[in-house]
């Protein structure tokens, strides 16, 4: 098991006064459940029941009285009840109607009990007239491993503390891009990391990649209301990993004969599994900003290896000599897109980005970074200052001073001045430190 961002936000959550039950987020296989689980071995009992499993689901819908079921939880466990801290950890909730009602008095009736529900398919349940009790719960998203947690895997840890405040030796650029570039090809489903640690060989790690797709293909019946919908979800599940990083079209996506109605219906099914993200741009430079969804999204799936894996791109990799240019810029959008979301751990925060508004306009920006209550505009892309020609245009338009560059080569921030005058701190980004993005900010702000 090697150490993952949330299990701080889990001791966090843990030693606040006023815990509620806890809705853990996350697709099928980013490891909840073995985070969970080595996170139970600091309370003196641990109970843990998957709500798939008629008989545990029975036991839940057996009484309303929380306080009765307890004793019964560790009767069907088959631990002893011990005195102190008891985490109580119900998987696959969305099985059970009754257990998501139940929340509600876990936290109003046994608030010394911590409780911690999960489940990859819950979002679709709750479309389906059940609600989780509002104000009663509070929620944490798990991503996919993020490019420190591969290093810390890996046995590379050394580098985190260096590349998080910014002050990692220019010596050591060359190696961060070696590993990220690993890292960007394999990507961060937890078992494929462990896999690659204990054996660092990409080609064995196809059966791996195999049973997590398959995995995904076999849930479809769980989440789709009609035999249309099944297979429009089977098809993109089938043709749509080659379109990451990419503006799609619902109408017709993939060369298919699906009308935008049916596509998007699956598309937004797949976004509630959290397989995969569409990224609407917005046309403001100034906060709030609102995202239009008349124009075309960016299509970002889950996770950067299993793209390779399925778009069958693994050779552009070892091909290319720069992440930028890999499969026409794509790899790069698909990985920055997955780092920027592995930044928090909120549930239900949308990714964006930029193009302008004005009619004609084909200015775009790769994304935009919230922060501070600034919409801060970053590119994806090597070469000139004076190429970033969007950047530039949404820095006439904002009202403050500061853009971010990702790209290979080393970390610098520029003073720049656009055509029209203004004058700008380019933060220019190796690909291994966005990471350290927030904190590089802070610093920039205090």
């Amino acid at each position: 098991m090697f150490e993952r961002r949330i299990q701080k936000q889990l001791h966090e959550w843990a030693e606040k006064n006023n815990r509620k039950p806890l809705i853990l987020r996350g697709a099928r296989q980013v490891g909840k459940t073995t985070i969970v689980e080595q996170f139970g071995k600091e309370f003196d009992n641990f109970l843990s029941l998957n709500l798939e499993k008629k008989e545990a689901k029975d036991l839940f819908e057996s009484t309303d009285d929380v306080k009765m079921l307890l004793p019964l939880l560790f009767l069907y466990d088959n631990k002893p009840q011990r005195p102190g801290r008891t985490l109580l950890f119900i998987d696959e909730i969305q099985s059970s109607p009754q257990a998501v009602a139940l929340l509600r008095y876990f936290y109003e009736e046994l608030p010394e009990l911590y409780v911690i529900a999960a489940g990859s398919l819950l979002e679709n349940m709750l479309d389906k007239h059940v609600s989780l009790p509002v104000g009663r719960v509070e929620y944490m998203a798990l991503h996919p491993c993020s490019f420190i947690e591969f290093l810390q895997a890996i046995g590379e840890g050394r580098f985190v503390d260096w590349i998080l405040e910014a002050r990692l030796p220019e010596a050591f650029h060359q190696q961060l891009m070696l590993l990220f570039n690993s890292y960007a090809l394999i990507g961060g489903m937890p078992e494929i990391v462990a896999r690659y640690a204990a054996n660092r060989d990409v080609v064995s790690l196809s059966d791996t990649y195999n049973q997590l797709l398959n995995a995904y293909k076999n849930d479809v019946e769980k989440y789709a209301e009609t035999n249309t919908q099944a297979a429009v979800i089977r098809y993109i599940l089938d043709e749509g990993w080659g379109y990451a990083g990419q503006a799609v079209t619902l109408g017709g996506f993939a060369q298919s004969a699906y009308k935008a109605r049916e596509t998007g219906e699956a598309f937004r099914t797949l976004e509630k599994a959290l397989l995969l993200e569409l990224v609407y741009p917005t046309t403001h430079t100034i906060m709030p900003a609102t995202t239009d969804l008349k124009r075309a999204p960016k299509l970002i799936w889950l996770d950067t290896g299993l793209v390779n894996y399925a778009a069958e791109i693994q050779k552009e990799y070892l091909l290319s000599k720069d992440l930028t240019d890999t499969w026409r810029g794509m790899a790069a959008e698909q990985i920055v897109a997955q780092e920027l979301k592995a930044l928090s751990n909120e549930v239900g925060k949308k990714q964006k980005f930029w193009v302008r508004a004005k009619r004609g306009s084909s200015a775009e920006v790769d994304f935009v970074y919230i922060y501070g209550g600034k919409i801060i505009p970053i590119e994806v892309k090597n070469g000139h200052n004076a190429h970033l020609k969007s950047i530039h245009q949404f820095m006439n338009e904002t009202e403050h001073d500061l853009a971010v560059r990702i790209w290979s080569r080393n970390y610098a921030i520029d003073q720049v001045t656009t055509n029209e005058g203004k004058h700008f701190k380019l933060i220019n980004l190796p690909f291994y430190m966005i990471a350290a993005l927030p904190n590089i900010l802070k610093k920039i702000e205090t």
